[in-house]
């Protein structure tokens, strides 16, 4: 009877011992993330991203301002994500849903402070990774990455984080 108590009394530590996955995504809740760059082809990269928890911290919805025609002279919000942990699969992925009509999808690990997106980009295995610089700057770059390298490098640049002020 004594270790059934000392049971129950230690499975509510045991539970809290348990990390949200999502969590790789608390360093950038309340601010607003700005990047400006260029492609590799010379076209202009500008994003504006801000995120919220939802649904008791299991998932995370992104909103993602930047150019929404392709000439590139409109700027509004271009995609709405989501971020959810995956328990069949047991891996974080994610959605991206732009104003073109595509879906991108793939998943997400964390690498220390660093975040990394993986996904199929028409045929390309493509990889997105916020290098950690400080509580306010990421390094952001976009391309091929494989075994800790960088293959190809499409964008490289940095999101820098505002506080928001609502």
């Amino acid at each position: 009877m004594k270790y059934l108590i000392v049971l129950f009394l230690l499975f509510p530590i045991g539970q809290k011992a348990q990390e949200n996955p999502l969590t790789i995504f608390k360093p950038l809740e309340n601010h607003i993330w700005k990047a400006e760059g260029k492609w590799g082809d010379g076209s202009t990269f500008k994003q504006e991203i801000s995120l919220e928890f939802l649904l008791e911290n299991k998932m995370v919805k992104v909103e993602s301002y930047g150019f929404t025609n392709m000439e590139q002279t409109e700027f509004g919000l271009r995609n709405h994500g989501i971020r959810q942990y995956d328990a069949k699969s047991k891996k974080v992925r994610f959605w991206e849903f732009d104003v073109f009509g595509n879906v991108t999808e793939g998943t997400v690990v964390k690498e220390g402070k660093n975040i990394i997106y993986s996904y199929d980009y028409e045929g390309t295995f493509v990889t997105e990774m916020w290098h950690y610089k400080n509580e306010l700057t990421y390094g952001f770059i976009v391309g091929i990455y494989e075994n800790g390298e960088w293959k190809q490098k499409f964008l490289e640049t940095e999101f820098v984080g505002t506080p928001k002020t609502e």
